[in-house]
């Protein structure tokens, strides 16, 4: 495609943003990801001069996500983020795995241009819908001079891709990126910065080139009371190549979730540890059998522990189509 003026790339994939429900009083038993881009954007009237191309990539509930998608993600959005006509992009995406999605994408492609995710927690039919707003916030906030990075817009708050947090079930305000705090707010159609856009070194999408068949199995396995070595054992047994152990408060593992963790080292899994709280990072060199992780939740130490292991797949003859 030849390069047209200077716009905003929409990207759809699915989400509750794009659900509808029986009625506007369900909040509940809607379905996901039935909304098209046009239909989202007819819903913001204050987009419609905003010049945006779109491409619905999928339509599915973000709980499904899967690393087929992820990668197709990253391949488009390096090509696109490479074309001097787009300024940034913008993702519709589920609550469920956002956070995974966002941590995923700065980490691999750590953009210069920026990749606002949005999502809601009402569909489109709900009363409380938030998707128009946070859609509206999106695109506002990928037009902000200077704004780089992967960011999650939402609910009047913009949080860095590798720290926001989904926090809770039902409520609008879902998301959190605690103990720093969301990177700008967004009022009446104003960003107002509080800390600067994030900065990252990619680690190149060549860890995307290879087949999804290549790509290491990494799983994560909470430690609590009257905890079953089984789990680990069966991961180890089914041949897992990196484990997660979400231990309690400061990555604490019960004994024998510990003494599986060994087993499992011994048997070559990569392990990290990391903590089944909401908020906080582990504190300290106690030891706990595995090298803690660097990442705020298991969630996002998955995702590092996969990119890890990825790389080490990436050998240096493994051809890369993508830059970003």
């Amino acid at each position: 495609m030849a390069n047209s003026p200077a716009h905003l790339l929409l990207i759809t994939t699915g989400g509750t943003i794009a659900g509808r429900a029986a009625h506007a009083a369900d909040n509940v038993t809607y379905r996901t990801g039935e909304l098209t881009p046009a239909d989202l954007l007819a819903a913001v009237p204050a987009l419609a001069g905003v010049p945006l191309r779109t491409r619905a990539l999928a339509q599915v509930d973000s709980k499904d996500m899967s690393h087929a998608l992820w990668q197709a993600l990253v391949q488009l959005l390096a090509v696109e983020l490479a074309r001097d006509d787009v300024t940034g992009v913008v993702i519709t995406h589920g609550t469920d795995t956002l956070e995974e999605t966002a941590f995923f994408l700065q980490r691999v492609l750590a953009p210069a241009k920026p990749v606002v995710l949005t999502a809601a927690m009402r569909p489109a039919t709900s009363l409380q819908a938030d998707g128009p707003q946070n859609l509206l916030d999106a695109v506002t906030v990928a037009n902000t001079p200077g704004a780089c990075g992967v960011l999650v817009a939402f609910g009047g708050q913009v949080h860095a891709g590798d720290e926001v947090r989904k926090v809770d079930a039902y409520r609008l305000q879902a998301f959190d990126s605690a103990p720093a705090g969301p990177l700008a707010l967004v009022e009446e159609g104003r960003v107002l910065p509080l800390r600067p856009w994030p900065q990252g070194v990619a680690l190149g999408a060549v860890v995307c080139d290879l087949a999804l068949a290549q790509w290491p199995r990494v799983g994560w396995i909470t430690s609590h009371a009257g905890f079953d070595a089984a789990l680990v054992d069966a991961a180890v047994g089914a041949g897992f190549d990196g484990l997660v152990l979400a231990g309690t408060g400061n990555g604490t593992l019960h004994a024998d979730l510990q003494a599986a963790a060994e087993r499992a080292a011994a048997a070559g899994v990569a392990l990290r540890i990391s903590t089944r709280c909401a908020s906080g990072r582990l504190v300290g060199d106690a030891p706990r059998g595995a090298p803690a992780s660097a990442e705020g939740s298991a969630a996002q130490a998955r995702v590092a522990l996969l990119l890890d292991l990825l790389a080490k797949a990436a050998t240096p003859s493994t051809p890369s189509s993508i830059s970003a």
